[in-house]
């Protein structure tokens, strides 16, 4: 059976700003290569989501997958399992909206559950090499879309 484990993370240019931002998204394999991606209209959990599902698009099914993020978000959601909770609620949140973010939700859970994946939470700028350079990817794909230099 095929093993992974990746960091994934994400970025957003001026999160707090209304409408959407650039943002940046990248998984770097431990034993392996690095992906990163843009897209010029989003928000930091559109990206942190993102990155986790292009991490999984890059592993095969039924393989063993070990996902190491910053984003409470993200991995609460497995841990916890907020999954039954918005399934029985028809994808509404506990306040009875509707789940945010919800297309990336249902095509990252369609992902993990084709794949044995453990979740893990690390604590963002804290001097993991891994975590660290998937953030700098992020922040990269940012600054590389709209043409600033570092």
């Amino acid at each position: 059976m095929d093993e992974y484990v990746v960091y994934t993370d994400g970025a957003c240019q001026n999160n707090q700003a209304p409408g959407g931002q650039p943002g940046g998204w990248a998984c770097v394999f431990v034993d392996g290569p690095s992906y990163s991606g843009f897209d010029p209209r989003t928000t930091n959990n559109r990206m942190e989501l993102t990155a986790a599902i292009e991490a999984l698009k890059h592993t095969s099914p039924h393989s063993r997958v070990t996902i190491l993020s910053d984003s409470a978000y993200v991995v609460n959601a497995f841990l916890q399992n907020w999954f039954q909770g918005w399934q029985r609620r028809g994808w509404k949140n506990a306040k009875g909206q509707p789940v945010e973010n919800q297309d990336l939700w249902r095509e990252l859970k369609t992902l993990a559950d084709a794949r044995y994946v453990t979740w893990k939470k690390v604590k963002g700028h804290a001097g993991d090499r891994f975590n660290e350079m998937a953030d700098q990817l992020a922040v990269d794909a940012i600054r590389s879309a709209v043409g600033q230099k570092r």
